[in-house]
């Protein structure tokens, strides 16, 4: 009787999984027509804009502003940082514009977003239109069969047979995109990346890797038995992976270039390039500097940091600036010296932590100190009116009608040119927890 409930369990199991998975397909349905419809639209808002930049004799930079103006009305709409909405916004005209078939297939749910993306990303590489079409029906065909990842190994093949410049020639134009990025990823931990030359990225790895061997190789292991392990031995317990990233960690951070363009020649081990070192701006509450909390260390205000390499870099540092906080909003009131200009834009930093354009993480250290009413209307150089802000949008609020009032708490109200309201509040050191109240003691007897 056991092994036949046991069998009837399993098949209203299957069941349940089956209709499940129709429920998955039939919502990714829906989510593929509702992408399609979205591109469409974010490629209207864009053409949009090239119609009102094309129309105003102005520079090439000027005439960028009405994107980024339009791409920031989106994202105050959508909570999305405007540089993404941008870039989301030229994908989707190049997928409008270049592959109607490919669009169709994702508004009749044949293929994903992810799909349409590889085949307009990969593609960018054709710029005939012949070539392009034969490409869009190659791949199109793939992806309507198989995943997306496997889609782009085959739609890379299909460019490779089409293109009509040599590896070579377009080595010579691929290598100016090299670049290095940084990804956080949580728990004080973040992914950084390079995209470099082929050959010098198998270098780089071979020669991490070379050392990562040795350094195994001369490192002690830990006995599997305790009991064997000397007490005053200091014993290697990283894996080959750990090794390597602790490898190229230093030598980033501690290694100069081979050629210095500031001395002309090949650097020495303190000289030119090699003497700059490592930034970041760190906020540590007193109660875990004194080690008695493990909470609210910060690396810009807003990424958390854990505490024992909080404290760490504090014993390190040449210098901190205190900063004073409200004991019940946590908003900045002060740092230790506030009296003359350079004090006040350490203060700014301070309370800031970041540009104050809805959405934008960019670090206050590289910003702008920005009037909110502008100087030359009136505007005071005072907290109360400034604010940091980067470059782009620094630019876009002195260019484009984006209108920042600064409210009494250090909020800022910004008005968009269509008239959206959206309010950015300075960041909280402090966040308090509701602790339950304690247990009734027992009455005394």
């Amino acid at each position: 009787m056991g092994g036949i409930a046991s069998i009837a369990h399993r098949d209203d199991d299957d069941a349940i999984i089956a209709r499940l998975i129709e429920s998955i397909v039939d919502d990714d349905a829906v989510i593929a027509e509702r992408e399609a419809s979205k591109i469409v639209s974010m490629a209207a808002a864009l053409r949009i804009a090239k119609k009102h930049a094309a129309s105003q004799p102005i520079s090439v930079q000027m005439r960028e502003l009405e994107e980024r103006s339009i791409a920031a009305e989106i994202g105050l709409a959508t909570r999305v940082n405007d540089r993404a909405v941008q870039n989301r916004m030229h994908a989707a005209l190049e997928l409008v514009d270049g592959y109607t078939a490919t669009l169709d297939a994702l508004a009749e749910s044949r293929i994903s977003a992810r799909h349409a993306m590889v085949i307009v990303e990969t593609g960018r590489a054709l710029q005939d239109a012949d070539a392009r079409a034969m490409y869009e029906a190659t791949v199109l065909e793939r992806a309507l069969r198989d995943t997306a990842p496997r889609t782009k190994a085959f739609a890379e093949q299909v460019v490779e047979e089409l293109h009509p410049r040599s590896i070579t020639e377009r080595h010579r134009e691929a290598v100016k995109t090299r670049t290095v990025w940084m990804q956080r990823r949580g728990d004080s931990m973040s992914e950084l990346g390079i995209i470099t030359p082929t050959v010098l990225a198998e270098g780089i790895w071979d020669r991490i890797t070379q050392q990562a061997h040795e350094t195994k190789t001369v490192q002690v292991a830990r006995p599997a038995d305790d009991a064997d392990a000397d007490d005053d031995a200091v014993y290697d317990e990283r894996n080959l992976d750990q090794i390597r990233a602790d490898i190229a960690i230093d030598l980033l951070l501690t290694g100069g270039p081979t050629i210095d363009p500031t001395t002309g020649a090949i650097s020495g081990p303190a000289g030119g390039l090699a003497a700059i070192h490592a930034r970041a701006s760190i906020v540590i509450p007193a109660v875990t500097a004194a080690g008695l909390a493990d909470r609210g260390a910060t690396l810009d205000g807003a990424i958390p940091v854990d505490a024992d390499t909080a404290r760490c870099l504090l014993a390190q540092a040449p210098s901190w600036e205190r900063v004073f906080t409200h004991p019940i909003h946590g908003h900045v009131l002060a740092t230790d010296t506030y009296r003359r200009p350079a004090n006040l834009d350490r203060y700014l930093a301070a309370r800031d932590i970041h540009c104050r354009f809805p959405g934008c993480r960019r670090p206050a250290r590289v910003c702008d100190r920005d009037h909110n009413h502008d100087w030359a209307l009136g505007g005071t150089t005072d907290a109360c009116n400034l604010a940091c802000l980067c470059k782009r949008h620094h630019t876009l609020k002195t260019e484009k009608p984006w209108k920042p009032v600064q409210l009494r708490d250090g909020s800022i109200r910004w008005t968009s040119p269509l008239g959206r309201v959206s309010t950015d509040p300075p960041e909280r050191y402090v966040i308090f927890r509701d602790e339950p109240d304690p247990p009734p003691s027992d009455p005394p007897f």
